[in-house]
């Protein structure tokens, strides 16, 4: 059969001109490559010299501090970020505090002088500060030392200066305003240093932080680009149901540029399930820290970046053991036991364990979603892997039908017959193979992201609308793989 002249894209079909002309088409050859994006939000200084609002590229954890402060909230998140990869795609809002905002304190009471000389390992926000200490030095003394130590530190999340009316005592101020300060964990010798001896310390935990800065600026300044992974370090009702009703909308069919949250959220056992028990999203994920030294804004930035950085290679795979580097876990006394943490991965918390040599690894990074629109409870979108794998199956079905039938014309199956092979249409029954040889060669062969090809055969439907003859519409149903978390074994032995 001779070949039309419609099949091609360049070459005019009114040329006279003797010639030989050759044109390309790398329809069949070009292959979407998935590049994720780290969207990290957060709070700046007024020394950082970007501005507030406005999208920030970030390539290495030197740049952080200019950009936002030394020892503002976001430089921290953006070292511990760089920390863990620095080749994945980091982008920062930087935020401005609230005008209403007010900055969170503690304190420290030197009740005690110390016996012996030898320093004090304080930690604040699970920095440590070396404070010096000399045998003999009265309560006064030692409190100024510990300002000195504090103030000699510009990546401490604090200032600190003597009471006005108690010279025994130190007073501790967030560099910046919001409720994220009241996170701030007060302690000494966390990772096992000796005490000063006679030393005797009274801490004041912090409180009083209040109004996080407006999600407006954020949605705005996301704009229509496909941010994969967010880090959030708030976790008051306002924020999420923000972030929550944003990503919503942009995992749905019209935009198909969703992305999931890292939150992390400091509190008891109860206080945590009852934050969990607030929300019902697929696309936010809050690990509950427990009562521990390492701040939520630094927990959601590292745990945010390992996750994305698992996910970004194979977004069906689990992401248990992942070690979160640099967050330390909680003291032995207040550690949630296994029948604890379960409870909270049914109240939508994730959950992490702590290795014998101290690492602090994910458990089980969960969704806060619970129970769908009627109220009753629905583990579709329990796991994080759930929505991470349907957007990277979507991505690749668009990518393939927008690279091979970019400008094609569409036809019943009954009617292709009639046309010229190298006509460039598609009917219904060329969308079903490309979507079975997807399914079979890509989604379970090479990247093991589905299973079931049988089934997935038999579910698969597609016809051109009644009411719209340039309209395709398709029922696809893959079944995604299941991850191994769970091995239940009984032994039944003989003798």
């Amino acid at each position: 059969m001779a070949i039309s002249s419609t099949v091609f894209n360049e070459i005019p079909a009114a040329l006279r001109v003797p010639g030989w002309y050759i044109e390309f088409d790398n329809r069949l050859a070009g292959r979407a490559v998935f590049q994720g994006k780290l969207l990290v939000i957060g709070q700046k200084l007024v020394t950082g010299t970007e501005a507030a609002g406005k999208l920030v590229r970030v390539t290495n954890e030197s740049q952080a501090d200019g950009f936002f402060g030394r020892g503002s909230m976001l430089a921290e998140m953006l070292r511990s970020i760089k920390k863990v990869d620095l080749y994945l795609d980091t982008w920062v809002i930087p935020l401005e505090d609230a005008e209403l905002a007010v900055k969170a304190s503690g304190s420290i009471e030197v009740t005690d002088g110390p016996t012996e000389t030898r320093p004090l390992a304080l930690y604040i926000a699970g920095y440590r500060v070396w404070v010096p200490m000399t045998g003999g030095d009265d309560p006064q003394s030692v409190a100024a030392s510990i300002v000195a130590a504090i103030s000699a530190d510009d990546r401490v999340p604090v200032t600190a200066a003597v009471d006005g009316i108690t010279p025994s005592k130190v007073v501790l101020t967030c560099r910046w305003g919001g409720e994220t300060g009241n996170d701030i964990d007060l302690r000494h010798c966390a990772k096992g240093e000796t005490r000063t001896a006679g030393l005797a310390l009274t801490y004041t935990a912090f409180a009083g932080g209040a109004v996080n800065p407006d999600m407006d600026p954020v949605i705005g300044a996301m704009g229509s680009e496909w941010w994969n992974w967010l880090c959030l370090p708030y976790t008051d009702q306002t924020s999420l149901e923000a972030i929550e009703a944003e990503l919503d909308s942009r995992y749905g069919p019209m935009r198909q540029i969703g992305g999931r949250a890292f939150a992390a959220f400091r509190g008891n056992h109860a206080a945590t399930a009852t934050k969990g028990g607030t929300r019902n999203s697929p696309h936010l994920s809050i690990m509950g820290t427990n009562i521990i030294p390492t701040p939520t804004w630094i927990f959601a930035a590292v745990d945010s970046i390992a996750a994305a950085r698992s996910l970004a290679i194979d977004p069906a795979r689990p992401l248990q053991r992942l070690a979160l580097p640099g967050v330390m876990g909680p003291a032995e006394d207040v550690k949630w036991i296994d029948s604890e943490r379960n409870l909270l991965l049914y109240d939508g918390i994730a959950t992490y364990t702590v290795a014998t040599d101290g690492t602090v690894q994910i458990e089980r990074q969960i969704t806060t979603y619970q129970e769908n629109m009627a109220g009753v409870a629905d583990d579709s979108y329990l796991d994080i892997n759930t929505p991470e794998t349907l957007e990277r199956i979507r991505f690749e079905q668009i990518s393939r039908f927008a690279q091979k039938y970019p400008r094609h014309k569409l036809a019943s199956d009954e009617d292709r017959d009639f046309y010229d092979p190298s006509q460039p249409i598609m009917t219904p029954k060329v969308a079903l193979a490309e979507l079975r040889d997807m399914y079979r060669l890509t989604f379970m062969g090479e990247r093991g992201w589905t299973r079931d090809y049988a089934g997935y055969v038999e579910s698969l439907a597609a016809d051109i609308d009644p009411d719209d003859p340039s309209r395709l519409n398709v029922i696809d149903s893959p079944m995604l793989i299941g991850q191994y978390r769970v091995h239940a074994q009984q032994t039944q032995f003989r003798r």
